[in-house]
């Protein structure tokens, strides 16, 4: 089937038009990497889909097909995408709370790639987490640091080149969505961060006919797994394999933001320098939620009172 036929599904107009169904997203997604479907369909497909709203089957459709060009990698316990442009983001703290849970034994595959913002790679290293140039290269980290960071540039080139079509389009697209779907390690389990509230139903939704086990989707700092421990915090996603929601307590009082920017670069001793009360329990918070989607009933003890 081509390109233009999905166009067509979905651009036909009112009374006409319909959404994808999983199979067809799956196609879709087969043609769209091949990357021999014209520029001029794979645009308009993306473009139609943003217009129209994505729905969990076809995003569940394009991470399956997505899937099939990801290597053979070594199995992790948690997956933890990092999509978000960080517009709204200071330090990633976020990585200190990903650091946490692998010291505590647990094998977490972090993933991502955040357009011109450099904050995340450039805190990895400063947070102890090494980035993975080839698969055996992410089974020795994941043996020796339980943790890795995988660049979707070199992991996936077919879905990266897809994913920066929004600096062609000017526009972000459901790609930004199937990237957090990918699960590359094939976890049982994954954290996710989005902006917008209305992507938490609908990545849990997906995740739900993906059969994933657990899940946990907050409206997060910047679109990062990363929650604000002052505030009550809705979460989406699944338990058991069952959709979920709940809710994340506020665990201190404070009215600041939850990180304030500070523009492109950070100091590379940014996570050396001792955090204040905030900072440890954005990082505390940010794992306790982390503990609780691996199902972890055993957590460090200081972070005990914050799980959800």
């Amino acid at each position: 089937m081509s390109l233009a036929l999905h166009v067509q599904t979905l651009g036909r107009g009112p009374g006409r038009s319909r959404a994808l169904t999983e199979d067809e997203a799956s196609d879709a997604m087969r043609l769209m990497l091949q990357g021999d479907a014209a520029p001029e369909a794979v645009g308009a497909l993306l473009m139609l889909l943003r217009m129209k709203g994505e729905t969990a089957e076809e995003i569940a459709g394009f991470a399956r097909a997505a899937q099939a060009g990801l290597p053979d990698l070594p199995t992790a316990d948690l997956d933890w995408p990092s999509y978000a442009a960080g517009r709204t983001r200071g330090a990633p703290w976020f990585l200190c709370a990903a650091r946490m849970v692998a010291d505590e034994g647990h094998r977490v595959l972090l993933h991502g790639w955040n357009w011109t913002d450099p904050k995340v790679r450039a805190g990895l290293a400063t947070a102890g987490i090494g980035i993975a140039t080839n698969p055996d290269h992410a089974a020795s980290l994941l043996d020796t640091d339980r943790i890795a960071y995988l660049p979707l540039e070199t992991f996936h080139p077919a879905l990266f080149r897809l994913l920066t079509l929004r600096d062609v389009l000017g526009l972000r697209s459901c790609i930004n969505t199937v990237c957090r779907m990918l699960n590359p390690a094939a976890a049982s389990a994954s954290v996710q961060g989005v902006f917008h509230p209305s992507y938490r139903l609908l990545q849990a939704e997906a995740a739900q006919i993906l059969g994933w086990n657990a899940l946990t989707v907050i409206k997060g700092g910047g679109g990062e797994f990363e929650r604000h421990p002052a505030k009550d915090i809705a979460a989406f996603g699944l338990r058991g394999g069952t959709l979920w929601d709940g809710t994340l307590p506020a665990v201190v009082e404070d009215t600041r933001r939850l990180s304030e920017p500070t523009g492109d670069s950070l100091d590379a001793h940014w996570i050396t320098q001792t955090p204040d009360a905030f900072e440890r329990a954005v990082v505390d918070a940010t794992a306790a939620a982390a503990f609780d989607t691996l199902g972890v009933c055993t957590v460090p003890a200081h972070i005990a009172q914050t799980a959800a």
